[in-house]
């Protein structure tokens, strides 16, 4: 079954409103602030400096970013891999939200380059690749990107084939025809690149070593970090539903997202059960009378907040419960990773950071304009299924 046989259409509506504008106007000061960090160098725009050679463009735009952008991979895994076949509706709006996110992370990670201009070298220059872990990240990610493209393209054709263009149509039915064939080795590279890079994240933060809070460091973060990318995925896709059902009048998906938030509630349980079990075994529980150890305790009560309205069969089958599961799921891995990337990175005492006014304006740019994108896209092309709730009445 192919993701396009299921009926989609586009939103429509006025795409300039009030709000949009406002994004717009938020992800202009983001560019601003991005063109100024070319022209200028990271020296000149970022705290950045020897202990901290990473901020929150790695630790949210790219590590956090990506993380809530595996929707796809998340839907993926039980459509594909599992077999159910019922949540077929959600693959598409899926793919587009971790298409924006892997996307937009590229970019991210562009404007943390220190010499970016030198960056087409990397993928011309393979002889020169070496065993790392962060040359496997940036190539995963990048692949992905065109993988979830390609994955995406159906919502293009199926648009393109009804113009006036005699071309376009012929283009867009033999594009559909491709996607057919090949579906399934463009989904074998879906589930297989982000397996490879979310796990390399967690594998990154293995070199600091020492540096690490005890509380977080651990042989298993590539596993951690895996898993922990399938919850907010589930969570983003969860949320991406609602949020999409109430601002395009679209019918909720409340029944079949029920179901996923009773996978989701496993996966956490089983996630976070690991974790504590991984760290009383560790010994590093002596740890928890430490500054960082407040900052564990208040991650951990996040996602056993998350299990617990999880865990209720009526909570995960009312609107209102799904929405706070997901928010709380992603809240919680938000607070994982950047725990991991930045607040448990202790590098010394003689280091400190904070981000400078304009990194956080262009990664505020950043969520906006993936926001505005994402609207664009459903407004026009045939992402979202079913048809709006004031049709159907």
């Amino acid at each position: 079954m192919s993701t396009h046989s299921v009926a989609h259409a586009p939103v429509g509506g006025e795409l300039m409103t009030r709000w949009y504008k406002m994004l717009l106007a938020v992800a202009g000061l983001g560019a601003v602030a991005a063109a100024y960090r070319m022209a200028a160098g990271l020296g000149a725009v970022t705290n950045l400096n020897d202990g901290y050679p990473w901020g929150i463009w790695i630790a949210i735009d790219v590590v956090t970013g990506t993380a809530l952008g595996c929707g796809g991979y998340a839907v993926a895994l039980l459509v594909y891999i599992l077999n159910k076949g019922e949540y077929h509706p959600l693959v598409r709006p899926a793919v587009l939200t971790s298409l924006l996110g892997y996307g937009l992370a590229v970019v991210a990670v562009t404007f943390d380059l220190g010499r970016f201009w030198e960056l087409w070298k990397v993928p011309v220059f393979f002889w020169r690749w070496s065993h790392s872990p962060q040359l496997e990240v940036a190539l995963c990610v990048a692949a992905y990107v065109v993988v979830l493209l390609v994955e995406l393209s159906p919502a293009f054709f199926e648009k393109w084939r009804h113009t006036g263009s005699t071309t376009l149509k012929q283009w867009s039915e033999t594009g559909l025809r491709f996607m057919d064939k090949a579906l399934v080795w463009i989904l074998a590279l879906g589930m297989l690149l982000p397996t490879m890079h979310q796990s390399s994240l967690g594998t990154m933060m293995l070199l600091p070593a020492t540096k690490l809070h005890p509380l977080w460091f651990t042989p298993w973060l590539p596993l951690l970090f895996l898993v922990n990318c399938i919850l907010m995925g589930y969570g983003a896709v969860v949320m991406e539903g609602h949020l999409a059902a109430k601002a395009f009048g679209r019918p909720a998906e409340t029944h079949m997202l029920g179901r996923l938030a009773k996978v989701a509630y496993f996966v956490a349980l089983g996630w976070l059960v690991f974790r504590l079990v991984d760290v009383v075994v560790a010994g590093d529980l002596r740890y928890l009378a430490s500054g960082l150890g407040a900052i564990f305790v208040i991650e951990t009560l996040i996602l056993v907040a998350a299990i617990a309205v999880l865990a209720s069969e009526r909570s995960r089958m009312s609107p209102g419960g799904q929405f706070r599961a997901a928010l709380l799921l992603l809240l919680a891995g938000t607070v994982y990773r950047v725990n991991v990337y930045l607040v448990a990175f202790q590098p010394g005492a003689n280091w400190s950071y904070f981000p400078a006014l304009p990194e956080l304006l262009v990664t505020f740019g950043i969520i906006a304009a993936e926001v505005a994108i994402y609207v664009y896209v459903v407004r026009t092309f045939p992402v979202l299924s079913g048809a709006p709730q004031a049709a159907r009445s």
